[in-house]
This record gives C-alpha cells, sequence and structure tokens, in this order.
C-alpha cells in the first residue's frame, strides 16, 4: 500500500513538473518565431530598396535607343525605347524645323514618317529624364518623278532640280510673297537664289513636260555676323561696342589669357535693347592682350584681338 502511494506521489509531481516547465520553452518558441520573422522583413526590405537603387541607378547611366526601321518604299518607323522616361523627342529632315512628338514621359515613342523625295538626311534626337540624350543621323534616298533640292549657302540658296523627264519650269516664292517663274526645258537645273536676312520660308515647285508636279517647302535661316569693335579710352579701360540686327546674346572677353570673364545680355536687357551694346573694363598696369567674343541670337559669333598698355 505504502508503495502505491509512493508511485502515485511521484507521478503527481513529475507531472507538476511538466507542466510548469512547459509555459516557459512555448514562450522562447514564440519569441524567436516573432524574432525570424521581422528580421526576414527587414531583409527583404532591405534587398528591395536596394534593388530599386541600382534599377534607378541603371537608368540614369543608359541612353534611349533610336531604331529606325523601312516600313515600305516611302516610309520608315521611327521606334525610340529606354528604360527610364522619355521627356522630349524630335526628328528633322536636312535643316528643317525639328517635329516634336510628345512623348508624354512614356519609355517608348513610335512614329512612321514619309521618305521626301531625292537625298536627304534624318536627324533624331530623344532626352530622358535624367538628361541623357541620343541622336541618330542617315541619308535616304528616294527617287521619284521630280527631285527637288535645297541646299544653303553663306547669303544664299541653291536649289537643284532633277526629273526623269524634262522639266518644263519652276517657281519659287519666300513666305508669302509674289512667286517667281524659271524656264528650264531640260532635264536638270541649278538655280542660285539670293536670301532675305532672317528666318523666312523657300517654296519650290518644279513642273515636268508630263505635268508631274513636285513641291518643296523649307525654313531657310541667313544671319550675318555681329559687329564688334574693341578700343581704349582715356580713363584706362577698354572698351566693348557691339551691334546686330537679331540682337546680342552673350558677350566673352579674356585679359592676358587668364582673367576671363562673361556677360549673358539675354539675361539682362529686352531683345531690342541687345541690339547695340557698350561696355567698359578698367585694363591692368602694364600689358593687356584682351580677346573679346559676342554671339547674336543665332549663335553667330564675331571676335576681336587688340594689345593695350596702361
Amino acid at each position: 500500500m505504502n508503495q502505491i502511494l509512493s508511485v502515485e506521489n511521484t507521478k503527481k509531481r513529475e507531472k507538476a513538473r511538466g507542466s510548469s516547465g512547459s509555459v516557459p520553452i512555448e514562450k522562447i518558441v514564440k519569441f524567436f518565431a516573432v524574432t525570424l520573422l521581422i528580421f526576414g522583413v527587414l531583409m527583404l526590405s532591405s534587398g528591395s530598396y536596394s534593388m530599386y537603387n541600382i534599377s534607378k541607378s541603371k537608368n540614369k547611366e543608359n541612353k534611349p535607343e533610336i531604331f529606325v526601321e523601312d516600313t515600305s518604299e516611302k516610309t520608315i518607323t521611327l521606334n525610340i525605347t529606354h528604360n527610364a522616361a522619355l521627356e522630349k523627342v524630335t526628328y528633322y529632315w536636312n535643316n528643317d524645323i525639328p517635329t516634336e512628338l510628345n512623348p508624354n514621359r512614356s519609355k517608348k515613342v513610335e512614329q512612321v514618317i514619309e521618305l521626301p523625295a531625292g537625298d536627304n538626311v534624318l536627324n533624331v534626337y530623344a532626352l530622358d529624364i535624367y538628361g541623357k540624350e541620343s541622336r541618330y543621323q542617315k541619308q535616304y534616298t528616294l527617287l521619284g518623278d521630280i527631285n527637288i533640292v535645297i541646299e544653303k549657302e553663306e547669303k544664299d540658296v541653291k536649289v537643284s532640280v532633277t526629273g526623269k523627264d524634262k522639266i518644263s519650269y519652276i517657281t519659287y516664292r519666300w513666305d508669302n510673297e509674289e512667286e517667281t517663274r524659271i524656264d528650264v526645258n531640260k532635264t536638270q537645273t541649278e538655280e542660285v537664289i539670293e536670301a532675305p536676312k532672317g528666318s523666312h520660308t523657300l517654296t519650290v515647285i518644279a513642273v515636268d513636260e508630263n505635268n508631274n508636279t513636285e513641291e518643296k517647302e523649307q525654313e531657310v535661316k541667313v544671319v550675318t555676323k555681329p559687329k564688334l569693335d574693341v578700343t581704349k579710352d582715356d580713363s584706362g579701360n577698354f572698351v566693348i561696342k557691339a551691334s546686330d540686327e537679331e540682337g546680342l546674346k552673350r558677350v566673352e572677353f579674356i585679359i592676358n589669357e587668364t582673367d576671363k570673364k562673361s556677360l549673358d545680355l539675354d539675361k539682362v536687357y529686352s531683345l531690342e535693347e541687345r541690339k547695340e551694346f557698350e561696355f567698359a573694363f578698367p585694363l591692368n598696369d602694364g600689358e593687356n592682350n584682351i580677346q573679346v567674343k559676342v554671339y547674336n541670337e543665332s549663335g553667330v559669333s564675331e571676335t576681336k584681338q587688340e594689345k593695350f598698355n596702361k
């Protein structure tokens, strides 16, 4: 009897110990499980953030990619793709005014372009939101019944016209002025046309003996260099006097090859005020080798070098 009681008491003590000892073990297991879960979330967040930074860095380094596909005999398809949003896309033929395609900050732009007759150079420009840019240039040739090529020379424009059949005559006009007619009666002709100053639109029409007609319109910009004079006054200054029909945009000068100065006139003066400009600057003691360069609105520049002693 005593043995039975002893055994039962022993089992009760063991059971009591077992139940009281299981509570801290469960808490420890739960603690480690929660800790591992939090650690995993932190690691995942850190990894995602790191991948985002790497992706963003690559986007900043890469440039837009420009592809041109020959769609048909008379058309091509322009494709610009990138892994970052595109800010600006333009294309133009030869020296024409660029046509802007609105990318809407997308990563892909597609445009079908008709080939003009004759030999023409396609220029494409793409810019992303990070300032990375790409350029594309290629010459395309499309032979038609009549081909017109307009080339700008210094102050004139050369118009070349060729046809499969004889060209009867050509006409040209500047902007909305009256047309000027030139009789040709041969398959090829070149005409040099005096261009007015400034930016104007030239329209050329050619008609062959079969009454086939071809028309070409092109923007032509003729600018002259700014006028520039650099002198010395009685007060120990050198004086810059410059003028331009379009308006002066920027003035730069260097004294003795080391002291460089620049003036952005368009940030201070109106366009009308910038057509004539005068500026005086003190000379250094001794010899002064001075180089002055001025730019007009079209980016055409004029440079003068002078030597003055003080």
